[in-house]
């Protein structure tokens, strides 16, 4: 089981979704996606993503000044 990090800080919307999609065909099953955003709609954007591709979303971290850590796991 692998742990990427992938910032999207300073995107906005979709892109931090859109960079999740191409990232996603590399991830093996377990592998464990944390994904560093800053969108207003990051957090809900993700949620969205994990549930209609089956994928798990672990944690989200509130880190302040809008900053979210997400864990998908594959």
């Amino acid at each position: 089981m692998a742990v990427e990090v992938l910032d999207t800080l300073g995107m906005k919307c979709p892109q931090p979704v859109l960079k999740i999609a191409v990232k996603a065909p590399d991830m093996k099953p377990g592998d464990i996606l944390e994904v560093l955003g800053d969108c207003p709609t990051f957090e809900k954007d993700v949620r969205t993503w994990c549930e209609r591709l089956g994928k798990v979303l672990l944690s989200v971290q509130d880190e302040g000044d809008n900053k979210k850590r997400i864990q998908i796991q594959f």
